[in-house]
Order: structure tokens, then C-alpha cells, then sequence
């Protein structure tokens, strides 16, 4: 894979996982309508660390509170009780609501990496979720801030979560919709969505990393290390920019721009698909 194509695909992939328009289904479906062939597993692996990376020194302080508080201590040192029971009760929250979605991809990744990595599949999942976006902002009461959430919010949105593993889904997409029909606000649900989801991406990091190391110690690894660490890179800088404008984004604006795409890019994708399958008869 040339420099170029490694370092688009890693915007591409910063751009996706953390805006609701669906990771997976870009990497899949940008080399196919770009005709270039599939990155594979070293790359895949390394775009997910990049972005693992972005979402965990963009809420560090937030995550160093959670576990200390978490795991009993009283952190920050001049916290208020209130606060640190808030932290407390939080990191509890988010370790129920990340169980949906381990069990899910325990039992059923690889069924869907084998039967749902196509382009008629994902162009239909861009399109039901962008119409749930669109039910969820019509009926959204947009009133709950982080400190309300509740253990229901948790499993809730943890099992909204677990579709995400479903190409063209969208992790931060269908976690935002479970979010606002919790009551949650915008900018809420998508910072909940953002903490809820990086247990579950560092156990994809970590579950692929091994495989990756064998692969480059038996010299099967196609990319230069080279590739991989500035893909790593490039995925990391512009996750993090990404969260933070959308963060910002939210407290002021609504979704619909994404909606809009998601269905647009949807319906292209399906014409797409069914023009190759013509051709192909």
C-alpha cells in the first residue's frame, strides 16, 4: 500500500470512528469504490490504535478519576464526597455497560466478519440508523447531563453498543440514539458514548496486537513498519480533533447533517452495489 492511500485511510478512519456515520463501513467501502485492494488485518489494527490512543488522552484526567475513585480511593485529593461517589458510581456504570457488547462480539464477531462485510448490507445499515437518528432527534426530551446517568442508561446504551459490531452501524451513531432516548442531551450521550466505547476498542487492539507481532516476526507483515507508525499517528491527532469539535458541535447544533449523509451515502452505496451485480450478469 503506497504512503498516500495508508495516510487517507487513517483521516478516514479518525473521521469515522468517532462522528455517527460508521467506521467500519468506510474502510470497507472506500477501498472498494476507490478500487484499491483490502488493507488487511496490520493496517486495521494499527488505524484502531490511533484512534484508541485519541479517545484515551483526550479524556485521561476523566478516565484517572473514574478508576481511582472506581477502585476505592478518594482522588483528586480535594474532591468533594459527592463527587468522588459520582466517579465511583460511573466507572461502575461503564464497566455493566461494556459487558453487551464483549458478549456480543465473543459470540458472533466472526459470523459477522464473514456474512456482513458487504456493501448491500452496510448500505442498508447506513440508512435504518440514520433513520433512528432522525426518530431519536424528533422525540429527544434533551434534558440529562453526565452526573444523571443512570446503571439503566448503561446497559441501555452498552446494548445499543453491541449493534456497532454490525458493519455500517456505527459505534457513536446507535449509542447517541440509545443516549437521546434516555433523555440525554447531545453533547451527554456523545461523551458518554466516547468513555463507553474505549474498554471495548482497547480489547480489539488488544485481542488483533498478538497476531500482528507473529505475523511481523515471521516476516508476513506487507507494510513497512514505517507505514504503520505514521498511519498510528495520523489516526491518533485527528481522532482527537475530531472528539473535540464534535463534543463543541453538539452543545449548540443537532445531527441532521449527518443524518443527511448516512442516508445519501447509503442509497449511493446500494446503486453501487446493484449496478456491479448488473454488470456482473
Amino acid at each position: 500500500m503506497p504512503l498516500y492511500q495508508a495516510l487517507l485511510l487513517a483521516v478516514v478512519q479518525a473521521l469515522t470512528e468517532f462522528l455517527p456515520v460508521s467506521s467500519t463501513a468506510h474502510l470497507i467501502l472506500f477501498p472498494w469504490l476507490a478500487g484499491w485492494p483490502e488493507p488487511g488485518l496490520a493496517f486495521d489494527v494499527a488505524l484502531h490504535a490511533g484512534t484508541l490512543l485519541a479517545v484515551v488522552f483526550f479524556f485521561l484526567r476523566t478516565w484517572v478519576e473514574l478508576i481511582l475513585c472506581g477502585l476505592g480511593l478518594h482522588y483528586p485529593r480535594l474532591a468533594s464526597p459527592t463527587e468522588v461517589r459520582l466517579n465511583r458510581r460511573m466507572f461502575w456504570f461503564l464497566v455493566a455497560g461494556t459487558i453487551p457488547g464483549g458478549v456480543v462480539g465473543v459470540l458472533f464477531e466472526h459470523a459477522i466478519e464473514e456474512h456482513l462485510r458487504t456493501p448491500i448490507p452496510i448500505g442498508m445499515a447506513l440508512i435504518v440508523v440514520g433513520l433512528l437518528m432522525w426518530w431519536a432527534e424528533a422525540t429527544a426530551r434533551l434534558k440529562r447531563e453526565i452526573g444523571q446517568t443512570s446503571l439503566g442508561d448503561s446497559l441501555a446504551i452498552g446494548t445499543a453498543q453491541a449493534l456497532a459490531l454490525f458493519p455500517g452501524v456505527s459505534r457513536s451513531g446507535i449509542t447517541i440514539v440509545a443516549g437521546l432516548w434516555r433523555g440525554m442531551k447531545r453533547e451527554t450521550a456523545a461523551r458518554f458514548s466516547f468513555l463507553l466505547s474505549t474498554p471495548l476498542i482497547a480489547g480489539a487492539v488488544a485481542k488483533e496486537l498478538p497476531k500482528l507481532v507473529r505475523l511481523h516476526r515471521a516476516g508476513g507483515l506487507e507494510l513497512p513498519l514505517s507505514t504503520l507508525a505514521l498511519a498510528i499517528a495520523t489516526s491518533a491527532v485527528v481522532g482527537y480533533l475530531v472528539i473535540a469539535f464534535f463534543l463543541r458541535y453538539l452543545q449548540t447544533r443537532t445531527l441532521k447533517i449527518f443524518i443527511v449523509y448516512r442516508i445519501v451515502f447509503g442509497i449511493v452505496v446500494l446503486l453501487f452495489a446493484l449496478l456491479q451485480m448488473g454488470h456482473a450478469r
